[in-house]
């Protein structure tokens, strides 16, 4: 089986005769240089759904080379799609029910489910990739594995090992010198324990909960929706199942979301669900809070818990962050910490966990002025983006400048297209393969009603597209909740022309209230000053005309007469005007990004497809250099010794590796845990000048340089202030044929 060089990655041809030879011999000759080419990947349905599979397909199709004949059959399911998202638009412009609409959406997502498939079953394989052979390799060389796994382990929660830290603290340490530093970032580092008023105010107590059954007997989890349309999809594939039925089947799939507890109840008593892992019975649905709930302190009194995200501290410093920042708008805050979410079914290793770490940036801005002072510097940045238009038309992502992007609307503002090339850019520099990377827009019923508009950076793995990065405009929703759950204003003031305003306000008779409502009083005060003039004015014509109103606090309603409060009208001139910013989230999945770049860098040796290794960028690789003395000789320790020591001085990990085994032995040793560079002593170093040759990991090219020179030149590697081409044309190349023994 050979092995061919695709974009930098080695791939296996498993089925050659299938492809186009003009496509296989275009791909197999553009060497590094895959820019020229649009590449469109479509991504088997099943990967990941069996850990045994060794070598799962890859199908990349180059749309410029497209078959008409293969585009004349995909030409129906692409209008079948379009005319499902034509609906959908129809339907919202007629104001039509939102069941209705969830019903069209559902359908919208089955059509887009079969041409897909279509276009796979059509599209040419022509590489694999071995997933089992990449996690064996992260296992053996503890990058990461299951947490407590001498107990048997839990699923969705993983220990990182000495090179999967080192990988992800060089990772987030990028992430910060990208962004923090250079956007001049205030970063927090809030509370884990969260009090359950403030997720309540977020939404996150009402929103985060699904449905979920058990097994009987075993007592194992399943999200009930995923278990329901598992199982019907699966009785609408078998021959046996009657036309009947698997319309019903179709049907009930695309109502699921709409769903109630005991419609989906229903449905599994219906078709008799069992497990299907053991075949036993299933409980009945119950609701399952996706937040770890606790209790804060020794009296139980305060329910807390573990935050579902980092933004929401973020949010609830607004103020002080703000005075940190002279009042000024725009700033960005951001913060880097661990959240959790109680998963009921996690899988896909680092994809879905329990308990990760996540970079989030808030940058709070005018919600009257989103434009970036930097845009400018980027308008030309071309990014794939697929839309939400492209999705529900049938059509696959298109490669615009964001300066085009923003123009047109497509991307709603300029500070959000800023933060999708700083993300992109960060991205690659940490090593994610920019063929297999896209920004996918979301449709408007998964986004929250309050975004303005909300882009994912998705990473082609083995297991599909997978959202590595979003980036929302969230309006000024979350300020605005905390600001009515606490009655603290988490505004800013913005400087105006001066101008004279009517105010109109409702002042109340804190005597005659106080009395009649004791401890409600406060909150009844609170309330009154909240109201607008309108609503002050409405409150006055209720008064005038019946005498009394009720007034609604929250989940309690208190009756007020004409005499309880006056109302005031007057004008003032005002200098400011208080805004309540918008906010721009950048937020970041960092061990999603760690498995992606995984995979983008796993590779194999040419004709030795034992010998694995991760190229991972320099500047995020776990080391930075070995230290190989050639043999045991005693003569070349005080070498190894000086090295270790400058290396250390100019803040380059290292690992000294002098055991026993052949230097091409030790080579591929620290191939595997990605160290980019090697530095080996050998009997020449011994002579005057003293040099030792420098030894590149993805080339296996190596260089001779001075003693004195290697630490600067390696930190240099290291850190992306020179290039290895730079470095081999400038020192004599060393001839060593690498020993596999």
């Amino acid at each position: 089986m050979k092995l061919y060089l695709f974009c930098s990655r080695l791939y296996r041809l498993s089925d050659i005769t299938c492809a186009k030879p003009s496509l296989c011999t275009d791909l197999l000759h553009s060497g590094n240089n895959c820019r020229s080419v649009h590449f469109t990947s479509i991504v088997n349905s099943k990967w990941g759904t069996n850990k045994k599979h060794r070598n799962i397909p890859l199908q990349i199709f180059a749309e410029r080379m497209a078959d008409p004949k293969v585009e004349e059959i995909l030409a129906p399911l692409r209008s079948s799609v379009k005319q499902q998202g034509d609906l959908i638009r129809q339907l919202k412009a007629d104001g039509a029910p939102e069941l209705d609409i969830k019903h069209a959406v559902a359908e919208l997502k089955l059509r887009k489910k079969v041409l897909e498939d279509k276009e796979l079953s059509l599209a040419p394989s022509f590489a694999t990739f071995d997933r089992a052979k990449m996690e064996d390799l992260l296992k053996r060389r503890f990058f990461y594995d299951q947490s407590f796994a001498i107990y048997g382990g839990i699923t969705g929660q993983y220990d990182f090992g000495p090179m999967g830290c080192a990988f992800k603290a060089n990772l987030l340490h990028t992430w910060r010198q990208f962004f923090v530093l250079e956007e001049q970032m205030l970063e927090v580092d809030c509370s884990i324990l969260t009090p359950e008023p403030v997720l309540k105010a977020s939404g996150h107590v009402e929103r985060f909960a699904d449905l979920m059954t058990k097994d009987v007997m075993t007592g194992e989890c399943f999200r009930l929706d995923h278990l329901i349309k598992a199982h019907l999809e699966k009785l609408e594939l078998d021959k046996k199942t009657s036309d009947s039925i698997k319309a019903e089947c179709r049907d009930i799939v695309i109502k699921l979301d709409g769903m109630t507890k005991e419609e989906m109840h229903a449905v599994m008593k219906k078709f008799n669900m069992k497990s299907p892992l053991t075949g036993n019975p299933l409980t009945e649905p119950i609701e399952f809070n996706l937040m770890f709930a606790t209790q804060i302190g020794p009296s139980g009194l305060i329910k807390g818990f573990l935050r579902p995200e980092t933004a929401q501290g973020i949010f609830v410093n607004f103020k002080r962050l703000l005075e940190f920042n002279q009042g000024r708008l725009p700033f960005a805050a951001a913060q880097i910490g661990n959240s959790f979410r109680n998963e009921i079914s996690p899988r896909s290793g680092l994809i879905r966990v329990r308990e990760f770490t996540m970079a989030e940036i808030e940058h709070f801005c005018d919600p009257n002025d989103k434009q970036h002072p930097k845009f400018e510097d980027v308008k030309d940045v071309e990014l794939l983006l697929y839309s939400a238009c492209n999705q529900m038309d049938g059509k696959g992502a298109e490669r615009k400048s964001i300066g085009e992007a923003v123009g047109k609307g497509l991307v709603a503002n300029e500070t959000l297209g800023y933060f999708m090339v700083r993300i992109q850019q960060f991205l690659i520099r940490c090593g994610v393969d920019p063929t297999k990377l896209r920004f996918r827009q979301h449709m408007s019923n998964e986004m929250a009603h309050y975004a303005q508009d909300c882009w994912d950076a998705e990473c082609l793995t083995s297991y599909g597209w997978v959202e590595c990065v979003g980036c929302a405009d969230r309006s000024a929703y979350d300020l605005t909740q905390h600001t009515k759950a606490t009655g603290v204003r988490l505004a800013a003031e913005k400087k105006t022309e001066p101008r004279t305003v009517d105010v109109v306000e409702a002042v109340p008779n804190k005597a005659m209230i106080g009395k009649k409502f004791k401890k409600e009083a406060k909150a009844i005060y609170d309330k009154l000053a909240e109201l607008d003039a309108n609503d002050v004015t409405d409150l006055e014509q209720k008064l005038e005309t019946i005498g009394s109103l009720e007034l609604h606090v929250e989940d309690e309603s208190y009756m007020l007469t004409k005499d309880m409060m006056a109302i005031k009208r007057y004008q003032k001139t005002v200098h400011v005007e208080e805004i309540t910013p918008s906010v721009i989230e950048p937020s970041f999945g960092i061990g999603r990004i760690m498995y992606a770049i995984f995979e983008h860098n796993f590779k194999m040796r040419e004709n030795d497809e034992q010998r694995t290794y991760i190229s991972l960028p320099p500047v995020v690789a776990p080391l930075k250099c070995s230290v190989l003395p050639l043999s045991g000789n005693a003569e070349f320790q005080p070498f190894v010794k000086q090295l270790s020591t400058e290396l250390t001085k100019v803040d380059v990990s290292h690992k000294v590796d002098d055991s026993s085994g052949s230097i091409g032995r030790r080579y591929a040793r620290t191939d595997e845990i990605a160290i980019p560079y090697g530095i080996t002593i050998d009997f020449d170093t011994l002579k005057e000048p003293h040099s030792a040759t420098l030894r590149e990991r993805d080339s296996m090219q190596q260089v001779r340089i001075g003693l004195c020179e290697l630490p600067s030149v390696v930190h240099q590697l290291s850190y992306n202030k020179t290039t290895w081409e730079k470095v081999a044309a400038k020192y004599p190349k060393f001839e060593q044929q690498e020993s596999k023994t």
